[in-house]
């Protein structure tokens, strides 16, 4: 009856051991998917926010610019494109978060916030020229102003 005991204990130790590593592993996936499915998130908040910034910094610098700032110049109305396709581009993603994330696999929502990082890394070096343009543009127009002040 003793080895039978024995027996029995071992037998519960190793399923309660097995059970308890599948209930972790279950649980690191949740949390890997929740983790991404976060990420993703907030990767496609951030590059809403730059491209909305990037479309307001080009208008105003070709307001600045322009003679007529009424009447859009051809390489604004360029860059308005580029934007509003960029913004649509991420509208599509959105739609693809809401509708296949939740069952899309761990590879899959890997895939999708590399490519919305990669996106906003080549996005960031344009937003700092535009930064910097935006800087040399008010100084030269500050020194303008200084100048002639009647004009």
């Amino acid at each position: 009856m003793n080895d039978l005991l024995t027996y029995g204990l071992a037998t519960f130790f190793v399923f309660a051991f097995i059970v308890a590593g599948g209930v972790a592993w279950l649980r690191r996936r949740g949390n890997r998917r929740s983790d991404s499915l976060h990420r993703l998130l907030e990767l496609a908040d951030r590059l809403e926010a730059d491209l909305k910034t990037c479309r307001a910094g080009l208008q105003q610098a070709h307001a600045v610019m322009s003679l007529n700032p009424d009447k859009p110049a051809a390489s604004e109305q360029e860059a308005r494109q580029a934007i509003e396709a960029g913004l649509r581009s991420l509208l599509q993603q959105r739609i693809w978060i809401r509708d296949q994330a939740p069952y899309a696999s761990q590879d899959q929502l890997n895939q999708a916030v590399a490519a919305m990082a990669e996106t906003r890394g080549r996005l960031a070096p344009l937003l700092e020229a535009l930064n910097d343009a935006q800087h040399a543009l008010d100084d030269a127009m500050r020194e303008h102003i200084q100048r002639d002040p009647h004009t």
